[in-house]
């Protein structure tokens, strides 16, 4: 048996939670593989929109078991937020969230660390979701950090208090004001919250899943263009967010990897600083922000908007093995009298039709121009009542990246999705 892996080929923000979520019935387990609350997953159903951070999106489908796997970065205060609002939400996760020992812990002092350097970067900051992200993955690849293992261990507050003076130490050489104690408090209660889950060694729990046939699906978090080593560098998150990373952040061998679903928008968007080739500065990028309610469900941040990018699309395509396509937020094109895709760039005079390592160099995009449609399609249930123009549209992507697309989001709902 295999696992499938869901993932996003942009700069993030793709729709994942709500195509997870539409999915997850056909599976057994939902496993998150890499990022931590830097994520927001966002799922609409039954009139209520909810956001998850930490907790894999199959938590609403009550057969379904969800694992936070040892890739994810957890922080036990925002780790309690979610379970407090599940709660309010009547879910019960406390028979089917399971925990990786392996995952790592996200400390108050990673948080302080996160925000004090990014402001002694001033002009030159990545655009941080200030959430311990980095700092945390720092600890882990300099074996420092502290894991969901260590919380039952006899010597654990030992451990958090050395690590805890070690960024001290080191936030006083930013000079910048902070106070831990407030936050501190919340985050044992999150530990103590965390101890009442089933820890498990995940490793071994999903590779006897696959020997028991039961099927699971990874999802990723993030996208592709905020890989650590094939994003824009330096404006990218600390871990692997492509295929690869659901390898090493869930403890499963290569050749157990089956189909790869990526998820990409109908166009793209971006939060924080670094380059994005087809952003667009004018009223069309304007409409797109507003038509698409294009805020970060983390930050709250206006996402920086912009055409199809076809070059990207395809280098996203090509690193994660991607066997079919997931399109979102169709609609949000809808009433555009032109669609443009970016099919080539012009870097340093040269065209050229890939992604390069120059990425933060100007890139020129040149425009393919598509006929726009005016219907709306949000009730739309079938490919074939969708609009030519659409289709046209679709049909080009598809011709151009040599993957089908597979399903179709026409709405931010459950509902609101035409799977072929």
């Amino acid at each position: 048996m295999k696992l499938d892996v869901l993932l996003g080929l942009q700069w993030g923000d793709e729709g994942k939670g709500k195509i997870v979520d539409v999915l997850a019935s056909k599976y057994n387990v939902i496993a998150r593989f890499q990022g931590g609350p830097n994520a927001g997953h966002s799922l609409e159903f039954n009139e209520i929109k909810h956001v998850l951070h930490t907790i894999p999106s199959g938590v609403f489908r009550p057969d379904t078991i969800n694992i936070i796997g040892n890739g994810v970065v957890i922080d036990p205060v925002i780790f309690m937020q979610e379970i407090e609002e599940l709660k309010e939400l009547n879910v019960d996760v406390t028979k089917n969230l399971y925990i990786s020992k392996r995952a790592h812990l996200i400390l108050p002092s990673h948080r302080i660390l996160d925000a004090a350097s990014e402001a002694a970067k001033g002009k030159t900051k990545i655009g941080s979701t200030l959430k311990g992200i980095g700092p945390t993955y720092m600890d882990k690849t300099g074996r420092n950090g502290l894991r969901i293992g260590d919380i039952i261990n006899p010597k654990f507050e030992d451990k958090y208090n050395f690590l805890t003076k070690k960024h001290k130490d080191l936030i006083s050489q930013y000079n910048f004001d902070f106070n831990i104690d407030e936050y501190e408090e919340k985050w044992f209660k999150g530990i103590e919250l965390i101890k009442s889950f089933k820890l498990i060694e995940s490793e071994h729990e999903i590779n006897q899943y696959l020997k028991e046939e039961k099927l699971i699906l990874a999802e990723g978090a993030q996208g592709t263009l905020l890989d650590i080593d094939f994003g824009s560098y330096p404006f990218v998150t600390s871990s692997n967010t492509i295929c690869a990373g659901a390898c090493t952040g869930l403890g499963v061998a290569p050749n157990k990897i089956g189909n790869v679903i990526g998820i990409f928008k109908a166009y793209c968007t971006r939060v924080g600083s670094g380059p994005f080739p087809t952003e667009l500065e004018d009223l069309d990028g304007e409409n797109l922000r507003k038509q698409g309610h294009e805020f970060g469900a983390t930050t709250g941040r206006p996402r920086r908007c912009g055409w199809m990018d076809l070059p990207a699309l395809k280098y996203a395509v090509m690193l994660n093995g991607v066997t079919e396509l997931v399109i979102t937020k169709a609609d949000v094109l809808t009433g555009f009298e032109t669609i443009k895709i970016c099919t080539h760039y012009i870097l340093n005079g040269k065209e050229i039709d890939y992604l390069p390592y120059e990425v933060n160099e100007p890139l020129e995009p040149i425009y393919k121009e598509l006929k726009g449609w005016k219907e709306d399609i949000s009730k739309v249930k079938s490919y074939d009542q969708l609009p030519t123009e659409l289709t046209d549209y679709l049909k080009y992507i598809e011709k151009e990246v040599n993957v089908p697309i597979k399903v179709i989001s026409v709405g931010p709902n459950r509902d609101e999705t035409i799977i072929l």
